[in-house]
């Protein structure tokens, strides 16, 4: 599903150029379930934001699901993403003037969801993460377990092929963390393809592969216990 060849990113500030990636060559088959380590300031966002089209390599290929969307414009980047790919943000990225339903809602708005099937969608993804009682509800009127919870079922519920999580267990407590991690595998074991980026040892291992970068550069892959 996922493939890049030689992928660089360098962000250029003035005269100084910083290689955030560095001739990354990463593959990850439909249905599986990869975690991506490393120590801050490695990369590892950088990649995640590549492979969620949300931005773009300087140099190298990438193809997804069989396309080179490497030289995609902004426009079909964003097409192929509302599509096929869901996304959840370590800051939980939530519009602060929505309510949960109408944040979780925002995806199928784009995808142009018909009304009936829509609010359908939404209430089982509410239900399925216990946040039904809470539809109404404004993100600030949320812990920070919920408002996780909120991102993640706005990730899930236009039933993306992709789903890729930025540290999504970062802000929450142990427990708020391995219920993310559950539904997380619970959604790969019915066949979405998922990646994470992790700082966690414990987390990763609930992956099936673990690749680890340092400097821009992947070092090792290893599968999970």
């Amino acid at each position: 599903m996922i493939e890049t060849k030689n992928l660089k990113k360098i962000y250029s500030t003035g005269e100084v150029e910083t290689t955030a990636l560095d001739n990354v060559n990463l593959n990850v088959k439909q249905g599986e379930f990869t975690a991506i380590m490393g120590p801050s300031g490695c990369g590892k966002s950088t990649l995640l934001n590549i492979l969620g089209l949300i931005d773009t390599s300087t140099e190298g290929q990438y193809i997804f699901s069989g396309e080179d969307v490497s030289g995609y414009s902004e426009r079909q980047r964003a097409d192929l993403r509302k599509r096929n790919i869901g996304y959840v943000f370590q800051s939980f990225n939530l519009i602060d003037e929505l309510t949960v339903y109408e944040n979780i809602e925002l995806p199928l708005l784009y995808m142009k969801t018909q009304p009936n099937e829509r609010r359908g969608r939404i209430l089982e993804v509410m239900e399925q993460l216990k946040l039904a009682h809470r539809q109404g509800h404004f993100p600030k009127q949320l812990s920070g377990g919920q408002q996780q919870r909120v991102a993640v079922a706005r990730a899930i519920v236009g039933n993306p092929k992709l789903i890729l999580a930025d540290e999504p267990t970062g802000n929450l407590d142990s427990s708020n963390g391995d219920e993310i991690m559950s539904l997380l595998t619970g959604l790969n074991e019915k066949g979405t393809t998922i990646v994470i980026v992790t700082h966690s040892e414990a987390y990763a291992e609930y992956s099936q592969r673990i690749v680890h970068l340092f400097d821009g550069h992947i070092v090792a892959e290893n599968m999970a216990a």
